[in-house]
């Protein structure tokens, strides 16, 4: 987690929840140089500030043009209905500056269903949910901006994320019913500061272009991390049902996720950035959530 950006650039965020902040927070320890976050909520604004960091006040669904940058880190999620990603094409159109380089957080949802297959970022694209699908449309559409631009494009593709503060204490605190492990397909995860290691790393040193995949490189099943999680928090393990009775309790998110099974390679950003995860394994990621809660 310790490797640091070398590189003095002005950094803009968009997209400033839990991963912004996180990323501002890093940036600004390791003196990366001014970091600006984009904001719409100006009840998030202090928490920005407090670390040293401007804000900008923008509306990404009402863009602006933002001016000349070095790096624009795109972490702002598609909107939540439709097939495209309407807020990133609208807020690219809206730039008259030169911004040289964008890093897009995608999802590995992108690969669709790969039966279990290890695979890497050569992978065919296959989405199959509108979620996936608006995903692709992000990349598509910044490889496209950057392209006739002149600006380098940076896509990493991301698992589900876990870390403090992202932990799913209410729904097992609750109780909830999942696929038995044995059964449930695979998945993979990143802890939310190994993710913004990623987004350093692919900040400073990425060639133009370049789509990596994010994994902590340990596959299991998103039924074995709500195990695990329980576990760890100490409550009720959630209970378990074949993928009959999934159909019939499960919502149709879930379902969706259920219906994909792949594991993620991550040799190219190890060979190309140099990025090694802090929390290799869900194990030592949970902890370290805890500690830090």
């Amino acid at each position: 987690m310790d490797q640091p950006l070398k590189t003095s650039a002005r950094a803009l965020i968009a997209g400033c929840g839990d991963i912004g902040l996180r990323l501002a927070r890093r940036l600004l320890q390791q003196e990366a140089g001014e970091v600006t976050a984009l904001l719409r909520d100006r009840e998030k604004g202090a928490a920005f500030t407090a670390l040293g960091a401007r804000v900008a006040w923008m509306d990404l669904d009402a863009p602006e043009n933002v001016g000349d940058w070095p790096l624009l880190f795109w972490l702002a999620p598609p909107p939540a209905q439709g097939e495209g990603d309407s807020r990133l094409r609208g807020w690219l159109a809206a730039q008259r500056g030169h911004i040289a380089r964008v890093v897009l957080i995608s999802t590995s949802g992108v690969y669709g269903d790969c039966g279990g297959r290890w695979i890497d970022e050569t992978e065919p694209l296959k989405p199959q949910s509108a979620r996936a699908r608006r995903r692709v449309d992000a990349e598509s559409a910044l490889q496209a901006w950057c392209s006739a631009r002149g600006s380098a494009a940076v896509i990493l593709r991301v698992p589900g994320i876990y870390g403090a503060g992202r932990l799913p204490v209410q729904r097992l605190a609750r109780g909830m019913t999942v696929v038995a492990p044995e059964a449930a397909p695979w998945s993979n995860r990143i802890h939310a500061e190994d993710l913004v290691t990623a987004l350093m790393l692919a900040g400073a040193r990425a060639p133009a272009g370049r789509v990596y995949n994010v994994s902590d490189g340990h596959p299991s099943s998103i039924s074995d991390y709500f195990v695990q999680c329980a576990r760890a928090l100490g409550l009720p393990l959630p209970q378990f049902v074949d993928m009959a009775g999934a159909r019939t309790q499960m919502s149709a998110e879930m379902l969706s996720y259920l219906a994909e099974s792949r594991r993620l390679k991550t040799g190219r950003i190890q060979a190309e950035l140099g990025f090694v995860p802090q929390f290799g394994d869900l194990a030592h990621g949970l902890a370290a959530s805890l500690t830090a809660e």
